[in-house]
């Protein structure tokens, strides 16, 4: 799903809105979680889940092309943990189903949050999207 997707959601649904003053909403949602977030907050949707904001030190890596070690800079990372019940949505109907599992945690960089502006905010590196040795 992408920003329009969401923005042609809105304006279906709810109705009254113009698709400009749909896109406005979507985007002003997104600017105050990218905000809020910036600030270091978490952010705690009742249903959905939580998008918590962790500092990772420096630490030593390895260049996965070269194998020469390298040092990885501090940085910012944002998680997104869901909630019991959006768990539960998503897995229903899945109980018969034999290696069906549930993650209880995903990296939100390259999903919806990162997808739609959400940068690591402070030291000014961004997420890799959870690939790599420093992910």
């Amino acid at each position: 799903m992408t920003k329009a997707d969401i923005v042609q959601a809105v304006y279906a649904r709810l109705g009254g809105f113009s698709k400009k003053e749909s896109a406005d909403l979507v985007d002003l949602v997104f600017e105050t979680m990218k905000e809020t977030l910036g600030r270091g907050e978490k952010i705690k949707i009742s249903g959905f889940g939580n998008f918590v904001l962790r500092d990772k030190r420096a630490r030593q890596g390895r260049n996965p092309q070269t194998g020469s070690p390298i040092t990885i800079t501090e940085r910012r990372v944002l998680n997104f943990k869901a909630s019991q019940l959006l768990k539960h949505a998503l897995n229903e109907g899945m109980e018969g189903q034999s290696g069906a599992t549930s993650s209880s945690r995903a990296t939100a960089t390259g999903t919806a949050a990162g997808a739609h502006g959400a940068v690591a905010a402070g030291s000014g590196a961004a997420n890799s999207g959870g690939h790599g040795p420093h992910g």
